[in-house]
């Protein structure tokens, strides 16, 4: 009888690949994750438990099927396993790398219940797709047959990227449009090469654009064409501009010199990385080195920002957050991961307004939690009396992102938002009330995760591709 490949885990622990120090990773943009070994990876894929209920699998929005591929990793079948990971998930190296796995997959694992630690799913995911491009594994995209039908998606982030795959297999001709210069959207520019190295994107953009996907660069809506132009030009439109406009803070001093938003500050760090000649970076207005950073905000965006500072050479890099550890957005991995590089952060504490001019510092109020306001999380008080300044030259917003006015920025007032500026939309096809005019991710959603808009990307262009067939259907008839 074969030996029992799986269900290891009251033999073997849990452990993560080999983490750099924090001396050395905070040097560079450099992921800090080593690679597993294979047969590493082997060893903590026999550890699940493959229950009978999945529930791994359930948290997943993509639904992956990762007790399967996690049972082929232990059996040595790293191909096969491939071939599973990819059939659900567009982008799985990914994920792998920047999901939240602590509040997903990992975080709903039968095994870490009875007390034996979570299966490490994401560092499996994220070996088995980097074998595969090292092995020559992952295959150009080759449509079975092409079709005459056209999809215009506006946006190459996670969601435009996914649909524009799924539908260039089915044969349907795709037109991606992107106010960029490169395609990724936030996995490009939002997102720190320490958490998302660059060439693992561009590789993804390659193949696409290897596979026959047509990008427009450098195109505004709204100014370089028009959204009734791109409307006419194919068959069905595919809204996935995600959400970039920054919440504002409305507090004396904000518009401050020195006191910046998140977005610019990654995406400047971003494109500096790529080697861009970039002239904020240069005359430091959203370059951290040699100043004290206060990073306002308690979600995955803040967590990026001050640890971009740390290895941009900030002196110091303090996080304010409004509320405690326990209540916070962010990953608790990343929170971790920035202590250990030197971040402090101060939980219960709110920004009131800031000084100087340029900033010279933040006024900050303390808080206390409450209770529970209608979401159902502690709401903070202020503590009178309490308020104190905490000096800075560079202060970063990253207070979340809401939608753009689409309707007035792209001169269609017909297209269906609602009261937050989100497109309405069908939650599964992506289908808006404007004529073949769908819409996935964040511009729908709101600010979400990266899995959430490969899964809308993935099941809008399915709904479209249904469509066509059942209207060259009825035509033949």
């Amino acid at each position: 009888m074969a030996k029992q490949p799986m269900l290891k885990f009251t033999q073997v622990e849990r452990d993560m690949p080999e983490k750099r120090p924090p001396n050395l990773r905070k040097e560079d943009f450099n992921e800090i994750y080593a690679e597993y070994a294979d047969a590493k990876a082997k060893e903590q894929s026999s550890r699940c438990s493959q229950c009978g209920v999945p529930y791994c699998q359930t948290h997943c929005p993509l639904h992956n099927n990762i007790p399967d591929w996690l049972r082929l990793t232990a059996e040595g079948r790293l191909q096969e396993a491939y071939e599973v990971s990819q059939a659900t998930n567009t982008f799985p190296e990914i994920c792998g790398r920047i999901c939240p796995q602590d509040r997903l997959c990992e975080g709903n694992c039968v095994i870490e219940s009875s007390g034996h630690g979570t299966v490490t799913i994401g560092s499996v995911e994220k070996y088995i797709t980097d074998t595969a491009w090292e092995q020559g594994w992952v295959k150009p995209i080759v449509a079975n047959q092409e079709r005459t039908e056209s999809v215009g998606i506006i946006g190459a982030g996670p969601g435009g990227l996914a649909a524009a795959d799924f539908l260039r297999r089915a044969g349907v001709q795709v037109t991606v449009y992107d106010r960029y210069d490169r395609a990724g959207g936030l996995m490009t520019y939002g997102i720190p090469g320490f958490k998302l190295e660059k060439d693992v994107v561009m590789r993804r953009n390659a193949q696409l654009e290897e596979g026959g996907v047509t990008f427009k660069l450098n195109c505004a809506v709204g100014e370089d064409i028009s959204f009734d132009e791109i409307r006419k030009a194919h068959d069905a439109v595919i809204i996935a501009t995600g959400v970039y406009k920054s919440r504002d803070l409305a507090a004396p001093g904000v518009g401050a010199q020195g006191v910046v938003r998140a977005i610019d500050f990654l995406t400047v760090s971003n494109k500096k990385s790529f080697g861009d000649d970039v002239p904020e970076f240069t005359d430091g207005t959203l370059n951290a080195e040699g100043k004290r950073v206060v990073v306002i905000g308690g979600g995955d965006t803040a967590m990026d920002c001050v640890r971009t500072s740390i290895r941009q050479g900030a002196t110091s890099v303090k996080c304010l957050y409004r509320r405690d550890r326990d209540n916070m957005p962010g990953s608790q991995r990343e929170v971790a991961n920035a202590e250990e590089e030197g971040v402090v952060f101060e939980w219960l504490s709110a920004p009131k307004g800031f000084t100087g001019e340029p900033v010279t510092g933040v006024m900050v109020q303390k808080m206390r939690l409450g209770l529970p306001d209608a979401t159902g999380r502690q709401a903070p008080e202020l503590i009178e009396g309490s308020d104190y300044v905490e000096e800075a030259d560079l202060v970063i917003m990253a207070l979340g992102f809401e939608a753009e006015d689409l309707p007035t920025l792209w001169d269609c007032p017909d297209l269906p938002v609602n009261r937050w500026g989100t497109v309405k939309a069908d939650y599964i096809s992506g289908r808006t009330e404007a004529e073949n005019v769908f819409a996935v991710g964040d511009i729908v959603r709101g600010a979400s995760l990266v899995v959430w808009a490969i899964k809308d990307g993935r099941d809008c262009a399915e709904a479209i591709i249904e469509q066509f067939n059942g209207a060259a259907a009825v035509a033949a008839e």
